[in-house]
């Protein structure tokens, strides 16, 4: 009767399709279409250290040490991999003991009382391996959760890199408004030099008050995005976000003390190929194992139309002592084996072996959706650099030029050669050729950054 049963069912049981990473439904090309140093190595592991800075290292060890997010993720891990132990347990066989005192008074007022232990004893075998895969299943999606800490490492330290750079960057702006200011105030005082003398008009003057409001105005923001980012900063690391040392009424002093020059991105670059990414970046791997869990969990589903064998005992002593209880003698047991074979389950099986196949194919799209995601942020990160390297030359001419202008316009404005509004527009425009300067390196080093996590680099 095994036999026949085994026949019938065994062919509605699949095996598990064996996963290739690289197996996608979009044609990989074989290299970057951007350009990059060694397409062949696969390096891109340490990459903190390219930019050479303790104080970035510091934070950023900090914040993977204390980072409430963080920490989260990694108690996750330790939950998913105890879920895989509970999942697998079911192989093993379960044994209870029930000990017990039992007292009692009869009709004619005479009491007494008996010791009992009792245990009970059950083992599923697993023949067809469904429990195995049940428990491979939980362990799978265990690897997919430790890879979801992997991933959420490495975003967090990026993340507090580019906070910081954004901090660099806004301290260095702050610095070139508070200058800009101090630059303004020169040039009211010799348009009000002037008006004294009769050599210009009160409109001059009125302008050139309005641009100096403008200025302090646009300073006072610059240093309000340092607090800011300063906050931002201290919350990342897992610390109380208090002010910044130096206040906004302390421009001129916070000013001479910022100076601090950008750090500027590695030349170098290895990128690896495309293909390498599937086995090292962590949310790709992370999708690919949970495809791996639905598999296991298909299969596991299917076996379940197949027999069970469960080995049961039963048994246990009673005595009116304590330690008649543990007298061989007084122990009785029973021991049964048992076979269970599911006929009609009102479709429920079938219907969570559809279920379990719709997940595969679900569990496979994500996986394809997040490998694509992957090739997008790669790509449109090393074209992103050639692109930025470029405007950071053309914008670092364009400082030099408007400094150039500026001095000049002063010059011409001394000699009575040039209105106002043309002094005040090279003031304007030499302010925002070096914030722009500014932020195009800012954006360099971030998009470096972006292209590190892209890849999955580690730390």
């Amino acid at each position: 009767m095994f036999s026949l049963l085994a026949f019938f069912v065994l062919p509605a049981c699949n095996s598990m399709p064996k996963r290739d990473p690289t197996s996608l439904d979009i044609a990989l090309p074989a290299q970057w279409q951007s350009p990059v140093d060694d397409p062949r190595d696969q390096s891109v592991t340490h990459w903190l250290t390219t930019f050479n800075d303790p104080t970035l290292s510091s934070l950023i060890e900090d914040g993977l040490s204390h980072n409430f997010d963080l920490q989260a993720a990694a108690v996750r891990v330790d939950a998913a991999k105890e879920q895989a132990v509970i999942a697998g347990a079911g192989r093993l066989p379960q044994l209870n003991v029930a000990p017990d005192y039992q007292r009692g008074k009869d009709a004619l007022n005479s009491e007494s009382g008996q010791f009992l232990a009792l245990f009970n004893l059950s083992w599923e075998l697993d023949v067809w391996d469904r429990i195995k895969a049940s428990r491979q299943a939980a362990v799978e999606d265990a690897v997919a959760i430790g890879e979801d800490y992997q991933a959420a490492r490495l975003s967090l330290a990026a993340r507090i890199a580019q906070v910081y750079f954004q901090w660099l960057e806004a301290r260095l702006q702050a610095q070139v408004a508070g200058q800009s200011v101090k630059d303004r105030s020169v040039i009211v005082e010799l348009v009000r030099g002037r008006f004294n003398k009769g050599l210009t008009r009160g409109l001059d003057l009125r302008l050139a008050l309005t641009d100096l409001a403008n200025a302090e105005a646009q300073s006072a923001q610059m240093y309000n995005d340092v607090q800011l980012l300063h906050k931002q900063l201290q919350t990342l690391v897992g610390r109380y976000p208090v002010e910044a040392s130096t206040s906004v009424s302390g421009a001129e002093a916070m000013a001479s003390s910022l100076a601090r020059d950008l750090p500027q991105p590695p030349v170098s670059l290895t990128a690896g190929l495309p293909s390498d990414l599937l086995n090292r970046r962590p949310d790709v791997i992370s999708a690919f194992k949970r495809l791996q869990a639905a598999d296991q969990r298909l299969a596991s589903s299917e076996k379940a139309l197949l027999p069970r064998i469960t080995l049961t005992a039963a048994g246990g002593s009673v005595g009116a002592a304590l330690a008649d209880i543990v007298d061989p003698r007084a122990a009785a047991w029973n021991l049964a084996a048992g076979l269970a074979q599911p006929l009609f389950t009102g479709d429920r099986l079938q219907a969570d072996i559809r279920l379990k196949q719709a997940n595969v194919e679900d569990a496979y799209n994500q996986y394809q959706s997040v490998a694509l995601n992957a090739f997008r942020e790669v790509e449109q990160a090393l074209a992103a650099e050639s692109r930025l390297r470029e405007q950071e030359q053309a914008l670092r001419e364009a400082v030099s030029q408007t400094e150039a202008s500026r001095k000049l316009a002063v010059y011409s404005y001394r000699q009575g050669l040039i209105e106002i509004l043309t002094l005040l527009d090279s003031y304007r425009s030499t302010l925002n050729a070096q914030s722009a300067h500014l932020a195009v390196q800012r954006q360099l080093l971030s998009n470096r950054i972006s292209l590190y996590l892209a890849l999955g680099g580690s730390v």
